[in-house]
């Protein structure tokens, strides 16, 4: 369970230090100076991409809750 936590939070940070930007994306804005649209392009991207896993790991944990927690007996 350690080996998880410890898999799960290291590919947690390094998600978060990634730039998803497509080709064309990044073509166009490279040609920028100050680089603040593709900074913000690039925000756009990762939160777009990350509310599909959030939810979905939601769900999963509350199946999880509901049916595999197991029940103390006083």
């Amino acid at each position: 369970m350690k080996a998880k936590t410890l898999f799960f939070l290291f590919f947690l940070f390094f998600f978060i230090k990634t730039n998803a930007q497509c080709a064309m994306c990044r073509a166009v804005l490279e040609n920028e100076e100050g680089q603040g649209a593709a900074q913000s392009i690039n925000d756009g991207i990762i939160y777009l991409m990350a509310i599909p896993y959030i939810l979905v790991f939601s769900v999963g944990f509350a199946i999880y809750w509901k049916y595999f927690r197991t029940k103390k007996k006083k």
